[in-house]
């Protein structure tokens, strides 16, 4: 799997510009694997990047239903919840580590970064985890769980400063590359389901697996 990710100057971090200049100029991916039984809930989900600079920006946009969001605090158990996910490694190799960026609906966060899966991750500190730069179209708490279909979108910016903290990063220009993958998952709603952007050959659910990350292609 592989996507093109454009150059972009101002993008603005707002969860109403999809359709909006420049945002309405990138293409997107759309997550049509699965982990785990086939869900009888299988949200529309679409993702789209960008970079600059200074950061790399992701525009997450789902068609959803059975919605809810009940962390409130950065690093608290958001992958429960209705939540978006973008696991990457900053450059080709994974076994150099790779980060989990997990986001409920109401744009809390959590963000660790992990040297071998699932051991000994680093989670970063709620300071470091402000400075990514989010904004959701839900409120931040979404309870009770909605069951009407609702249209969700959340936007974010990860600085490259940020993620130079904890491991070696390839700075994006035209013709480098980073490995990544994207998630949508909801645990603890009455319609959990395990989606996935570039496919993971497992009977059940687990997005830590960085060897089937697919390729970010930096234009």
């Amino acid at each position: 799997m592989r996507h093109y990710v454009s150059r972009q100057d101002q993008l603005p971090v707002d969860a109403s510009s999809w359709q909006k200049a420049p945002w309405n100029e990138i293409s997107s991916q759309k997550l049509t694997c699965h982990m785990g039984e086939p869900p009888l809930h299988f949200p529309d989900t679409r993702v789209k990047l960008a970079y600059d600079d200074q950061a790399i920006y992701l525009m997450f946009r789902v068609q959803d239903r059975y919605i809810r969001a009940l962390a409130r605090t950065d690093q608290d158990r958001v992958y429960q919840d209705s939540c978006v996910e973008f696991f990457f490694t900053p450059g080709l190799d994974p076994e150099q580590g790779y980060f989990n960026l997990e986001m409920n609906c109401g744009g809390t966060i959590l963000f660790h970064f992990q040297t071998l899966p699932r051991q000994n991750p680093v989670e970063i500190p709620v300071s470091d985890c402000a400075r990514i730069l989010r904004d959701a179209s839900l409120p931040k708490v979404v309870s009770p769980e909605v069951q009407d279909p609702v249209l969700w979108f959340l936007s974010a910016s990860i600085p490259f400063d940020l993620l130079s903290s904890y491991t070696a990063v390839i700075h994006p220009e035209q013709g480098k590359a980073w490995r990544a993958n994207f998630y949508k998952c909801a645990d603890n709603t009455s319609h959990p389901h395990w989606l996935t952007w570039a496919p993971v050959d497992l009977p059940a659910p687990d997005f830590h697996q960085p060897q089937a990350f697919g390729t970010l292609c930096f234009q």
